[in-house]
């Protein structure tokens, strides 16, 4: 499942660490970098890429949020909903998101373009509501500019 240069990158990553337990989250990141989310398949390879027993992979991606196991869109829209973005607005701007595109929390628009995810916290209260799109970051958000960003990733 995994082409060459996959490989190849989580072999230099697996060098860089004593132990190859260690180097599973890196790997983690790029399978799902790859292929979008972590099926079956993909943990089934990482765990013989890095030769580790296969629960130990599956018990590792479940434990943190980061990882996906489902498909999702495109592009993954993390809007954060904790305090200080919910009370600037996040739940506003989540309704906008479902009237405009479609997207229910937890969910991906019908033409597969957005999955929206709620973010507990993205660490930019000074500046909120905020949210990533992939891994770009945006602060200050209005239904406005939302409309502009998402614009960006057709």
């Amino acid at each position: 499942m995994f082409n060459e240069a996959v490989i190849k990158e989580i072999d230099e990553i697996r060098v860089k660490y004593p132990d190859r337990k260690s180097a599973l989250l890196p790997a983690l990141y790029i399978a799902q970098r790859e292929f979008g989310w972590l099926s079956n398949e993909a943990m089934s390879c990482v765990s013989e890429t890095l030769n580790l027993p296969e629960a130990f992979v599956r018990g590792t991606a479940s434990f943190y949020s980061m990882f996906r196991h489902k498909e999702v869109g495109r592009h993954l829209i993390q809007l954060c909903t904790n305090v200080s973005c919910m009370i600037l607005g996040a739940e506003r701007l989540i309704d906008f998101l479902n009237t405009k595109y479609g997207i229910q929390k937890n969910g991906t628009s019908e033409d597969g373009r957005f999955s929206l995810v709620e973010m507990e916290c993205i660490g930019a209260c000074g500046t909120a509501p905020a949210m990533l799109v992939d891994t770009d970051f945006y602060e200050d958000l209005t239904e406005e500019n939302i409309v502009g960003i998402l614009e960006q990733y057709k």
